[in-house]
């Protein structure tokens, strides 16, 4: 299931102390190879439950699909002390500048970038117009494609979700006309195109329409969430505990591999299976029973991308990056009890279980992707 939602800011959280619990971690194996409503009330405190421990019973078979009413989420979600994220705090002017299409002839000395900053358009771009692939060399005399449109200026901090907001285009779009690819983080000088409005919709004239247009959604901070590098910016080093907190200008990069296969998240039965449900909807992962306060479990070693409530029909939501384009996505928990930046082990606590967003049981949607591509966590998971 695709969750989307206008990104909207969050409310005060208080500090909740980091519960843990002894869960039987089962094998690892190595791997093969977005209903839209108002966001969450976010409240003080939630009382912790104690996790029962069980063994996991065998996955249930597909249980029919029963129409959810699309409400306002009433489950708290409380979280540790931190600062809003990057796209909230740092807000986008939509100052493209309109260019026309044009041809350059390279000259001795030239570089791509030198030549896409001198025509006001994007390197990436150019590059993908005139079939240059890396290292993006081009020589004297060659005559280059700029194609015309709108080029935003990126500046330091800004995020591509902040970016996409400020012109009322999803930010898909903007990574699919850039040929934007891992790590996604932008760069401080770079240009790139923004695409016009989707063919039958009508253009948005104000800020407020076009903020109320923009939909957040798991892809959407996996590709543009990460707030654009300075010059002379480094990634933060990840931190093995949640006592340290990132500025939301800090970018978060993912580990190079993945350590190892992947383990479940929590003890429970199956009770939604991975893609298309009976009445249409897709699920992009599992969703599995657990009572409210079961820990929930790192799938495997990783850094912390997200922790939050941004999106309201997942509700409190962990997104963990672990090497080789691989991130796990975890949502519907009551209490999140890691930072963003942090490193986190396979088996290590990231949240506990709740019924918070558009969760009709105590429950965690659990989601595997690579890339931007949502993979059955039943094929990845050892078998119960």
């Amino acid at each position: 299931m695709r969750a989307a939602e206008p990104v909207a800011p969050p409310a005060p959280v208080v500090t909740a102390p980091p519960q843990a619990s002894p869960v039987t971690r089962p094998a690892p194996v190595n791997p093969v190879s977005r209903p839209s409503s108002t966001r969450p009330t976010i409240r003080r405190s939630v009382p912790v439950t104690t996790a029962r421990p069980a063994q996991r019973p065998p996955v249930a078979a597909p249980v029919a699909q029963r129409s959810v009413p699309v409400s306002t989420p009433t489950a708290p979600v409380s979280s540790l002390p931190a600062p809003r994220p990057s796209w909230e705090v740092r807000p986008v002017a939509p100052d493209a500048r309109e260019i026309a299409e044009s041809v350059y002839v390279v000259k001795p000395g030239d570089t791509l970038r030198a030549v896409a900053d001198r025509a006001g358009a994007g390197s990436e771009v150019i590059a993908r117009a005139n079939g240059l692939t890396p290292p993006f060399m081009i020589r004297a005399g060659q005559r280059l494609t700029i194609p015309g449109g709108r080029y935003h200026l990126v500046r330091s901090g800004e995020s591509g979700i902040a970016i996409a907001r400020a012109y009322g285009v999803s930010w898909s779009r903007i990574v699919d006309a850039n040929a934007l690819s891992e790590p996604y983080v932008l760069r401080a000088g770079q240009r790139i195109l923004i695409p016009g409005t989707a063919p039958g919709a009508t253009p948005l004239s104000s800020a407020a329409e076009r903020a109320a247009a923009f939909k957040l959604d798991v892809d959407d901070i996996l590709t543009g969430g990460e707030p654009a590098l300075a010059s002379n910016q480094e990634p933060a080093k990840p931190s093995a505990t949640p006592r340290r907190v990132l500025p939301p200008t800090a970018v978060v990069a993912a580990p190079a591999r993945l350590r190892s296969g992947f383990a479940w998240p929590v003890d429970g039965r199956v009770v939604k299976r991975f893609g298309a449900g009976s009445s249409g909807e897709r699920n992009d992962g599992i969703k599995i029973a657990a009572p409210v306060g079961t820990p929930i479990k790192a799938t495997a070693d990783g850094v912390v991308a997200y922790v939050g409530d941004g999106i309201a029909a997942l509700g409190g939501l962990v997104i963990v990056k672990h090497g080789d384009g691989w991130t796990s996505v975890y949502g519907h928990a009551s209490k999140l009890i890691v930072q963003r930046g942090q490193s986190v082990k396979r088996g290590q606590t990231l949240a506990l279980s709740g019924q918070t967003g558009f969760a009709d049981r105590p429950e965690l949607h659990f989601e595997l992707r690579r890339g931007r591509t949502p993979v059955d966590p039943l094929s990845q998971l050892p078998r119960p």
